[in-house]
């Protein structure tokens, strides 16, 4: 198959051409409230075929593999017209071509469970936030996804590649007096159904901070040094600073090619950032990307100054740097562009979480992430969960604490960073460009920001 495939590329009369065809299967489970709401199997077969003639891509995608032949005459023949009419040319960066094959290593198969078991596991977690004290709702989800993917272009490249993506978020709701708050708890990874297992504490937790969160006050708003867990650190530093580091939204910007020029300096010496494919068993990995281009660690900020940025081959081929393996497309319906992967601040200098707060007199600690939005150097982020620190310790809980600010500024803002590295996996994903939910990873450990505008009553 990859002979014949490699072959059918290098024939299409294109200047390069590349085709994709995945196999998948999927199982997701719904509850709402005390309702099994869905439960789905399904199956999904399909590839594309992309060219590019005089800088200029042409995508069609196909169903039925014996299409094949004529699916990539008319990716050609698109090509040619919008060459025509098209002013931009795009420039492949240069990669050695590969040929490889990655099996599926789980250390426990999803596909070992049955449909009823699942139903059972997750029904039980969804009952059990149900039958807590002052829970007037829920909700839990689950899927796994099993694929099969083979690639192949023009060059030479082909690669068989098998994966599996699984994940699971779960969400208690309570009320009182008027007023609604959330808990939640999540998990996911590509490798290990076990995980899913054992999770009574964590649905526990999640209803006993639905319900403290109900009676908590709202926070005061102003202007707070504040520090986050690692997983709203890992959020922040994914939504607020790794887009911005993905190559189109660069190439496509003259002003953010002169704000995030290489060699500028964010932040202090201990701010490290990076994003990594390398990473098994976490939703992000990825040993090769969607273009057959190895994926590699790819540092961002080292020593606080702007060292790199993630990119396909054409973001590279644009900018003349190096493609860095980060070419993704959530299934064969689209084209491959710069995403994501596992995206981190690393370990700092400035020890454990206790070390952070202990100088801070009155501050705010920010656990998990409720959601936010970013606008391109502009953030706002809600926390999941959150306490004031007064006097160096973490005191009573608050509510509807909002972080807003310039993503720069706020790097730059960054005292102190901790020494536990934590990465969190769940049943989310990266949306950009119609494509999601993408799977990809976040971590970070601790972080101490100063100067952070909160908005409250």
């Amino acid at each position: 198959m990859n002979e014949q495939l490699i072959d059918l590329a290098k024939k299409s009369g294109a200047d390069f051409c590349e085709i994709r065809i995945e196999d998948s299967t999927q199982t997701s489970i719904n509850f709402q409230g005390p309702e099994l709401e869905n439960v789905q199997e399904s199956h999904m077969y399909g590839g594309n075929v992309r060219v590019a003639v005089n800088g200029t891509w042409g995508f069609v995608t196909f169903n039925n593999p014996e299409d094949l032949p004529r699916r990539i005459s008319e990716a050609v023949r698109n090509a040619r017209a919008a060459s025509a009419r098209s002013k931009v040319r795009s420039v492949l960066a240069p990669v050695e071509p590969v040929q490889a094959e990655v099996r599926l290593e789980l250390k426990s198969d999803p596909r070992a469970v049955s449909l009823d078991e699942k139903i059972r596991l997750f029904g039980g977690y969804n009952q059990r936030m149900l039958d807590s004290p002052g829970i007037t709702s829920t909700n839990v989800r689950y899927f796994d996804k099993l694929s099969s993917i083979q690639y192949a272009n023009s060059e030479g490249t082909w690669i068989a590649r098998e994966c599996a993506d699984m994940g699971m978020g779960a969400s208690a709701l309570a009320k009182k007096n008027g007023t609604t708050a959330r808990g939640s708890a999540a998990q996911g990874g590509r490798d290990d159904f076990e995980l899913f297992r054992g999770m009574d504490a964590e649905m526990d937790k999640a209803a006993k901070a639905a319900v403290e969160a109900a009676s908590a006050p709202v926070v005061e708003g102003g202007t707070y040094t504040v520090v986050c867990d690692p997983n709203l650190a890992g959020v922040f530093v994914h939504e607020a600073f790794g887009h911005l580091s993905e190559g189109d939204n660069v190439a496509e910007d003259p002003r953010m090619q002169e704000v995030l020029k290489l060699g500028r300096r964010f932040g202090e010496d201990y701010l490290n950032i990076y994003d990594t494919g390398l990473d098994v068993g976490l939703r992000g990995y990825l040993p090769y990307d969607d273009e057959g281009v190895p994926t590699e660690k790819t540092w961002l900020i080292r020593d606080g100054v702007l060292v790199g940025r993630l990119h396909s081959r054409e973001t590279a081929g644009r900018m003349n740097e190096k493609p860095t393996g980060n070419a993704r497309a959530l299934s064969y319906r689209f084209p491959p562009i710069p995403r994501m992967r596992n995206t981190c601040i690393a370990n700092g200098p400035h020890g454990k979480f206790e070390d952070l707060i202990k100088d801070i007199k009155l501050g705010i600690y920010a656990i998990d992430s409720a959601g936010g939005q970013t606008n391109g150097e502009l953030f706002t982020f809600t926390a999941g969960q959150a306490f004031m620190i007064r006097d160096g310790k973490v005191a009573e809980r608050i509510r509807d604490v909002t972080l807003g600010g310039n993503v720069f500024d706020t790097l730059r803002n960054i005292t102190g960073v901790a020494d536990d590295y934590n990465v969190h996996d769940s049943s989310g994903g990266c949306g950009k460009a119609g494509q999601m939910p993408l799977p990809v990873s976040h971590g970070s450990p601790h972080i101490k920001i100063k100067d952070v505008v909160i908005g409250g009553r």
